[in-house]
């Protein structure tokens, strides 16, 4: 069995720390600004991005085989699908 080092240069590491703390950033000035329903989705998106880079740098998910990464986007598609329902359910009573 191959043995493969999956070790990003500091210079990687350090942008993508760069990104999330933008993101961060972001996340608490949209929290600030009323815009009524869309600041969930905004902070649910951001959010979404901000765990997608961290699951794909930090835990290596980028070197994984087809499999793994299907089952870890249906899993996000599915997780979608309840919290849309959810949103529905509550914005519809």
């Amino acid at each position: 069995m191959e043995n493969k080092d999956h070790i990003f240069a500091y210079k990687t590491l350090f942008y993508v720390l760069l990104v999330l703390l933008i993101l961060t950033s972001i996340t608490v000035g949209i929290s600030l600004v009323d815009m009524g329903k869309l600041n969930v989705w905004l902070a649910l998106g951001i959010a979404s991005v901000k765990a997608s880079l961290v699951l794909m740098v930090f835990m290596h998910l980028k070197f994984e085989g087809r499999v793994l990464i299907i089952s870890f986007l249906s899993t996000i598609f599915f997780l979608a699908i309840m919290i849309g329902f959810t949103f529905w359910d509550i914005g519809f009573r």
